[in-house]
């Protein structure tokens, strides 16, 4: 493409670039987030408490979403697990009286793949940019 002088090849020059570069990201997005995602649900399996029966860690899943104009993922607990993350993550109130002392497990992953997605979409788009 050969930008002139003149301002609308300039202004189109710069849009064509701008376009290319969204449908990357959009690309990028759609490949990494759920990657991560499931990943995130593997370490969710690993660092959660394990009761009697295990089923709270193994409830762990995830699930990618893509509109239109949105790419994502949740990474959330299935029943019957889904009822005590909450309770797991921040305490909870004994029968007899007295809290329980909550169990952070759920935090670290979440920030670790927020981070993860973050680098790994800018990685990709930096290759892509050479």
């Amino acid at each position: 493409m050969i930008v002139s002088s003149n301002r609308m090849n300039f202004a189109e020059a710069v849009q064509d670039i701008l376009n290319g570069l969204h449908l990357e990201a959009v690309e990028q997005l759609t490949i990494e987030i759920p990657k991560v995602a499931k990943e995130a649900a593997k370490k969710l399996q690993h660092t959660s408490p394990v009761g009697p029966t295990g089923e709270y860690a193994k409830s762990w899943t995830s699930m990618a979403e893509k509109s239109r104009l949105q790419v994502g993922a949740t990474v959330y607990a299935e029943a019957p697990g889904y009822r005590l993350a909450h309770l797991l993550e921040y305490g909870h109130a004994n029968r007899g009286g007295g809290r329980t002392s909550g169990r952070e497990h759920i935090k670290p992953v979440e920030e670790w793949a927020i981070k993860e997605a973050e680098d790994r979409i800018v990685e990709a788009l930096e290759r892509k940019m050479r």
